[in-house]
């Protein structure tokens, strides 16, 4: 549980005049409360009052989880023949009387259940928005966040080295895939951040392409985009390697794409923005002649989801302090003939950067 951010979250809601925050996205609920859970079609919710101790509202089935976790305070839970949102506001009107003003996630909380909301507490005002609260609170990760997400880079090179393995003619991406998972599982690591990938040959000029049955050839590159979740936190990896003696064609991209990378990488550093390492990488892409085929931002943040504030793209003068942690992935897909995607999450440091992920970033070429 992270209670010196509730506090925070807290004073925030004191100055704005607000009653309560509702926060519904998993992610930033495991973040403060220390109880991480997805809970498919179920709410999951976690209220928190300007003054007075928060409560977590859960399913049943994982009301016992959420006390076994770090979370100190109430949980509360429905059944699925219960009426969660009836339950919500007896809660809410118990502990802390009507409130006149909720605060929401409103990129989170769908517009179902605000309407809900909205007809339990008439005349309530939702119009403060903690979204971005939220994301600034999340954004600067402590050193112990750190030590975990290096744990979660060091099982993402596991992951590699088990795939790289993997990779023989004939062998289809899913089972390469299958292969990654199956590993990771037996040594302990419960869940992938993200659904991992594995593309071959023309396949990786997709940049969120679907491994399915196509078969690793020889004098192919082949497209590794995998992460795990660790004690709550996320790796978020990507390695493009070469199965026997790749083209001089792939090659030059590939290299193009690693100084992209490295360049982007080395210019990390507290002061510069978000937008201007964006654009670090993408102006030795476009130099090159094949700026249309970076498609897609240069970042994102990372940590106890695999996507989180902020994102590295033009337009972003967010100003990168030390302790945030994000990707660095830039890539060129050419549809039909080669697709190169090098990615590193890092840390920022007092003057640099440092990875999560060791795997080396030079050519493999895989016998």
């Amino acid at each position: 549980m992270n209670q010196s951010k509730i506090t925070e979250l807290q004073e925030t809601l004191q100055k704005n005049g607000a009653d309560l925050a509702y926060v519904a996205d998993p992610g930033r609920i495991a973040y403060l409360s220390g109880y991480s859970s997805d809970p498919h079609e179920r709410i999951l919710a976690l209220f928190i009052p300007a003054v007075g101790n928060p409560f977590l509202f859960t399913p049943a089935l994982e009301i016992e989880d959420a006390q076994n976790s770090s979370w100190t305070y109430d949980v509360l839970g429905y059944l699925d023949s219960e009426n969660p949102w009836q339950m919500i506001k007896e809660a809410i009107v118990s502990r802390y009387q009507v409130p006149k003003k909720i605060a929401l996630e409103k990129n989170a909380l769908t517009l179902d259940r605000f309407e809900i909301l909205q007809s339990l507490f008439s005349g309530c005002d939702f119009s403060m928005d903690i979204t971005s609260t939220l994301q600034q609170l999340m954004l600067i990760k402590t050193d112990s966040e750190i030590k975990t997400m290096t744990e979660a880079g060091a099982w993402a090179d596991e992951a590699f080295r088990i795939g790289f393995n993997a990779i023989k003619a004939g062998v289809p991406e899913a089972e390469i895939v299958a292969e990654i998972e199956y590993q990771l599982k037996k040594q302990g690591v419960a869940q992938m951040s993200f659904d991992t990938i594995v593309l071959a040959g023309e396949n990786a000029a997709s940049p969120h392409g679907v491994p399915g049955t196509n078969q690793i050839k020889e004098n192919e590159l082949v497209l590794f985009d995998l992460g795990v979740i660790w004690k709550g936190y996320c790796s978020d990896a990507t390695r493009t390697v070469a199965y026997k003696e790749p083209t001089a064609f792939q090659k030059e991209i590939y290299d193009l794409t690693l100084l992209a990378q490295e360049t982007a990488q080395k210019a990390v550093r507290p002061g510069v923005t978000a937008a201007q390492l964006d654009a670090i990488a993408r102006d030795v892409i476009t130099e090159a002649g094949y700026g249309e085929y970076f498609n897609h931002r240069l970042g994102h943040g990372i940590g106890t989801t695999v996507h989180e504030f902020p994102s590295l793209v033009a337009g972003n003068d967010l100003v990168i302090e030390k302790g945030m942690c994000f990707s660095l992935e830039p890539g060129i897909y050419i549809p039909g003939k080669v697709g190169v995607r090098i990615e590193d999450c890092v840390y920022v440091t007092d003057d640099g950067c440092v990875p999560f992920t060791k795997t080396s970033k030079e050519l493999m070429i895989l016998d």
